[in-house]
């Protein structure tokens, strides 16, 4: 299912208890995924089953984006299941290096 997101907007998986919510996201149509299957705006009524090739799982508190960084999403709840976008995967926003202060 794609859609265009807005930031603010909670997404949550259809297979496993990882919620996120959208931080940046291009105007576009985006399908987002989750353990394999599309990420819903809500809590879900029954979960389905997990991809395991999909199961890097999302930690709660960490920041994920693309390469390019023109998406970013902040997982508020954890869960088995990584998180996709158009089929590419979202990993986990590196820290960024600080200049020294020598």
């Amino acid at each position: 299912m794609s859609q265009i997101y807005k930031p603010g907007t909670k997404l949550s998986s259809t297979v496993c208890k990882t919620q996120i919510m959208v931080l940046r996201a291009p105007a576009e149509e985006l399908t987002i995924t989750c353990g394999g299957a599309p990420m819903q705006v809500g809590d879900p009524e029954e979960l389905g089953s997990l991809d395991s090739a999909q199961a890097n799982g999302t930690l709660v508190g960490k920041r994920y984006t693309d390469e390019a960084e023109s998406m970013e999403f902040l997982c508020t709840r954890g869960g088995e299941g990584s998180v996709s976008v158009a089929g590419y995967s979202i990993d986990i926003k590196a820290a960024k290096k600080l200049p020294s202060s020598d």
